[in-house]
């Protein structure tokens, strides 16, 4: 009998590509089935639509992607079948394999066939509904007569309440983002700016524009002022991307807008808060450019001695209320004097952004400059001066407000030298050598060591002068111990180890091979034989507990060691801390790695934790300092949990928790409505809630409350809550544990509620690939986040860094109790 997944895994070579090799997977058949949509930018930008069926993914390639307008027939290519892990995979294929390209999901969710959907699929016509993050309602697959190399069906909307015009709604251009990542992929641009950026790549970037009014701005369109506006946001790029771009610094400060309307300004955060008060100064800054209607884009900073941007003192202003230190860069302009301008090319908009501030005499409104010089320059300048990185526009892109490609950013990474021990042939058009091998000398045994290589950040120049330096130091053998072999070794030109090159990566792997490198110049300041890593150090100051095997990777995917781990928890000490604080802990250990066997442990018994505290005559351990959270991580702890309540009075809990755990297969967007509903109905029973990621795939409520109620009292209560909820929507909610009982639905876990239960706590990490971490979020923040697991110990602490306030302040200060009429609204006789 012939595997389904025969074709999939014949035209793949997993050893090269990210690509998930899987395998069929036996499911019941009462669970869930999910559904995926990959947009996939290969030789040519199409979406891939994956249904689960029978242990696969059926998929089929619809080259415009899928239309909400019944009337409009979306041609759709049947492909090779797929496994069902291809349904989260985002990545890059390499060049040369199959279906070579970017990756993102663009969207997913659990589907429902309407009949028989074996049979009907072998009928040609499927019948059956979408429930994703973006497409709702009734669809139809229908078989076409036509014959081909591969089977030609039409993927149509089916007229019901989700259907849309497509004159009105096209929902491939209005939402071109991934569900999973802030990735998007291969945009089109507006006739006009595409226009524009022709007109104006052949000029000098940071030279300044002739005055433009903005009724001879092409574009623009005369409109009422918006009473709100979110900016537009960067995306993460790993290396500066080929086309006509501009660059400007990118400051470590608060991304701020500025509306004025008949002469009033206000300032807005990026997230819509209003911070003219803060910011009155700047306020009355703008004010005086006599603008009648505007909306200004810009980041507000404090410049540091040496005039860099500094975000702890930016921070430190607003506490000491210096705002008069405070300046704000501006760099974009959507909306002028009854003209939206998002429509105009990018040069033109700031063109008419200079000419506004051209009279400006405060010096705390300046105009961000772009640069003429190459990225990878501008970069290394920008990192050299400590600077955060470089924020690239596209020539001629509109202004939207959304994170885009048509913005991205490119960040000063980690950094040190490495000696150069090779070269390979140039491919292609490019000149003088391909790539440079790297080496690093072994700390323990001094030896050279191969440590990857690195073909970005040259320019013609830089190629033809480093291939002068190295080309006499050709040698016939290789000076490193372990040289790479087979295809890698293919055409290298082995050196002396006599030069050295400054390289910026984005981390090395467990093979001690560098990622995403980039060159930034040779240096010649340093001995060859002292190169070894820099590797940082995991405690800062004080006398820690030491850590031993600190390269030890625990997490295989990522390539995140033991050290690592330590680092992060240090960084997130002062928020994990408080929450820890005086309340019992179980630690789960992973002494193999993640991938190995867990231990939960909810005792000191058998572990040298001196700095844990176990409370007399309590079978307990209390972590309430830096020292005891080391000590933790030393002994293999990967998370933390902790109980619902504090010593010494641990009969009478001082909060709950509800834990919200979803089918695998149902979108986020299921996760944040059912988070939203259970938060309603918290605030009509007049109890305050705090919310945190689960660091998985759910979401835990966190209810506080001053010590009075035992133990059973409050989980009788929890339970009959989460009871009156199903109740009231036993279509979305389940009360009862198993995934059997959760198929399509959410199961809201009140067992974490009784005396000795307990829950991973704010901040801890999670033992699963990439190590996500359980974070504490605004309500208003559930929205506008990808998923449960959407920062990990690597992101996490710039989030921190960048807050303006703790999204649980107000927790330590919230007084409430259960009381009678609480219970006698979710039907509780007592």
């Amino acid at each position: 009998m012939t595997d389904a997944l025969d074709d999939y895994q014949k035209k793949r070579n997993f050893s090269a590509t990210p690509e998930p090799s899987g395998a069929i997977k036996k499911t019941s058949s009462g669970h869930a089935l999910q559904f995926c949509i990959q947009k996939h930018d290969a030789s040519h930008l199409h979406y891939d639509f994956r249904l689960e069926l029978q242990g696969t993914l059926k998929s089929w390639a619809v080259p415009k992607g899928p239309s909400l307008d019944p009337h409009v027939k979306r041609l759709a290519v049947e492909v090779e079948d797929h496994p069902l892990d291809y349904a989260s995979f985002e990545g890059h294929i390499p060049e040369g394999h199959y279906g070579a390209g970017d990756v993102i999901v663009w969207d997913r969710g659990v589907w429902k066939p309407v009949g028989d959907p074996v049979a009907l699929l072998k009928k040609g016509r499927l019948k059956f509904e979408l429930e994703g993050e973006k497409l709702q309602g009734i669809w139809n697959l229908v078989r076409s007569n036509q014959e081909g190399k591969k089977q030609l069906w039409f993927l149509i909307k089916h007229q019901d309440d989700a259907a849309r015009p497509a004159s009105e709604f096209d929902v491939t251009q209005a939402m071109p983002d991934s569900v999973l990542s802030d990735r998007t992929l291969g945009e089109k641009k507006p006739k006009a700016a595409a226009t524009q950026s022709k007109k104006k790549a052949s000029k000098p970037a940071s030279k300044p524009a002739k005055p433009i009014a903005t009724g001879q701005l092409t574009g623009a369109t005369a409109g009422p002022q918006p009473d709100s506006m979110k900016p537009e946001l960067a995306t993460l790029v790993e290396h500066p991307p080929a086309g006509d771009w501009l660059y400007e610094i990118k400051f470590d400060g608060y991304r701020m807008l500025a509306r004025v309307d008949k002469g009033e300004v206000k300032l807005f955060t990026r997230n819509g808060h209003d911070w003219t008060a803060k910011l009155p100064e700047l306020a009355k800054a703008i004010a005086t450019l006599k603008l009648e209607s505007a909306w200004l884009d810009g980041e507000v900073v404090v410049l540091d001695s040496q005039g860099v941007p500094n975000f702890q003192q930016l921070q430190n202003a607003f506490d000491a209320d210096k705002s008069s230190d405070i300046i704000f860069y501006l760099f974009d302009m959507p909306y002028l004097n009854g003209a939206d301008l998002r429509n105009v090319a990018l040069e033109a908009r700031r063109s008419a952004l200079q000419k506004v501030l051209k009279s400006n005499k405060n010096t705390a409104l300046r105009y961000s400059d772009d640069f003429c010089e190459d990225a990878p320059s501008l970069l290394r300048s920008a990192c050299q001066m400590n600077m955060e990185g470089l924020i690239g526009k596209r020539a001629g892109s509109p202004y939207v407000s959304k994170r885009s490609d048509d913005w991205i950013k490119l960040k000063c990474k980690q950094g040190q030298e490495f000696v150069v021990v090779g070269f390979t042939e140039p491919k292609g058009s490019r000149q003088y050598f391909g790539a440079l091998l790297l080496g690093l000398h072994d700390q323990d045994s001094g030896e050279l060591r191969y440590a990857g290589k690195v073909g970005t950040g040259f320019d013609g120049k830089t190629l033809q002068s480093v291939h002068a330096q190295l080309k006499p130091l050709e040698i016939k053998k290789p000076s490193v111990v372990n040289p790479p072999t087979g295809f890698e070794a293919k055409g290298v030109h082995w050196l002396k180890p006599q030069q050295l090159a400054q390289i910026a990566y984005a981390g090395i792997t467990q093979d001690g091979a560098v990622r995403h490198a980039v060159f930034q110049g040779l240096r010649h300041d340093k001995p060859v034989k002292n190169i070894t890593r820099d590797v940082a150090k995991p405690t800062p100051s004080g006398n820690h507990p030491k850590l031993t095997h600190p390269e030890r990777v625990i997490d295989a995917s990522s390539g995140a060691t033991k050290r690592q781990l330590a680092e992060y928890y240090v960084s997130v000490a002062d928020w994990i801390l408080p929450t820890l604080k005086d309340r019992p802990v179980a630690l789960v250990r992973a002494p193999e790695g993640i991938a190995g066997e867990l231990f939960f442990q909810k005792n000191a018994h058998g572990l040298p934790l001196s700095s844990v505290d176990a409370p007399q005559g309590e079978s307990v351990m209390v972590i309430n300092n830096a020292d005891a959270l080391l000590e933790a991580v030393q002994m293999n702890t990967v998370e933390f949990h902790s109980w619902n309540a504090k010593v010494p009075e641990l009969e009478r809990p001082d909060r709950f928790v509800l834990d919200l755990d979803p089918d695998p297969a149902l979108p986020w967007k299921s996760m944040v409505e059912a988070t939203q509903l259970i938060l309603t109905l918290l605030d009509e029973l007049g109890l305050t809630s705090f919310i945190k990621t689960s660091g998985g795939k759910g979401v835990h409520i966190v209810v506080p409350l001053t010590r009075r109620d035992p133990w059973e009292r409050v989980k009788t209560f929890t339970h009959e809550l989460v009871k009156y909820m199903t109740q009231l929507m036993p279509g979305r909610f389940s009360a009862v544990a198993g995934p059997k009982n959760r198929v399509g639905k959410i199961f809201i876990d009140y067992l974490r509620n009784g005396k000795g239960a307990t829950t991973v706590n704010a901040y801890s990490v999670r033992a699963r690939e990439g190590l996500p971490v359980s974070v504490p979020i605004a309500k208003d923040e559930l929205s506008d986040i990808k998923g449960a697991n959407a920062w990990t110990i690597q992101t996490l602490p710039k989030r921190l860094a960048s807050l303006s306030k703790d999204p649980w302040a107000d927790y330590a200060k919230t007084r409430q109790m259960i009381t009678k009429n609480m219970r006698k609204t979710i039907g509780l006789d007592e």
